[in-house]
């Protein structure tokens, strides 16, 4: 799936529970950080016409940081980054498996391949993960959980008085809620 839906998903894990800014930005960082293993993409690119180009993002996307392993290292940051040490850092865990869980559904590339997951790495390359009725990245229902997503935001964010905005600016974050409030009214 895209990031940015990663990303709002992410965000809606941190608000299941009350939690606090800090909190939320680390959960939702956690859902979104598997995809640190697709940079490569921009050493592919400056490298294509090279005598050796590198090929990292087609050799380690979904392979590096898409398993148990990174999934645990980022859950133990987490846990000494917050103050709600327990809470946050297993709601970090389930964000980052539902990152998982969404490319396992949804992110076939257009030539159709399908990433595998290699789930037990570093431990293990005894499950690579994948699902035949694995949708594309450009398909419908990518649309939809993004659409649907957008509107969890949206209602959080009117509801709650804060949206994934607050991770970048506050100003712009009251401004968005502001502007919803005075749309559709406020929690009476």
């Amino acid at each position: 799936m895209s990031p940015i839906t990663h990303l709002l998903l992410s965000w809606s894990v941190a608000n299941t529970v009350r939690t606090d800014r800090r909190e939320r930005i680390l959960i939702t960082i956690a859902g979104v950080v598997p995809d640190v293993d697709g940079l490569g993409i921009i050493a592919d690119f400056l490298t294509r016409n090279t005598g050796h180009p590198l090929e990292w993002w087609g050799k380690y996307h979904h392979v590096l940081a898409h398993n148990l392993g990174f999934g645990l290292f980022v859950a133990v940051c987490v846990f000494f980054a917050s103050g709600r040490r327990y809470v946050t850092a297993m709601l970090a865990f389930l964000s980052f498996h539902l990152h998982l869980f969404c490319d396992l559904i949804g992110a076939r590339g257009p030539e159709g391949y399908q990433w595998p997951i290699h789930y037990l790495l570093p431990f293990s390359d005894a499950w690579q993960l994948t699902w035949e009725g694995q949708w594309a990245l450009n398909a419908w229902p990518n649309f939809v959980i993004t659409g649907a997503a957008i509107l969890l935001i949206f209602y959080l964010a009117w509801k709650r008085g804060y949206s994934p905005l607050e991770m970048v600016s506050g100003k712009a974050d009251e401004a968005f809620v502001e502007t919803l409030r005075k749309r559709f009214g406020t929690m009476g």
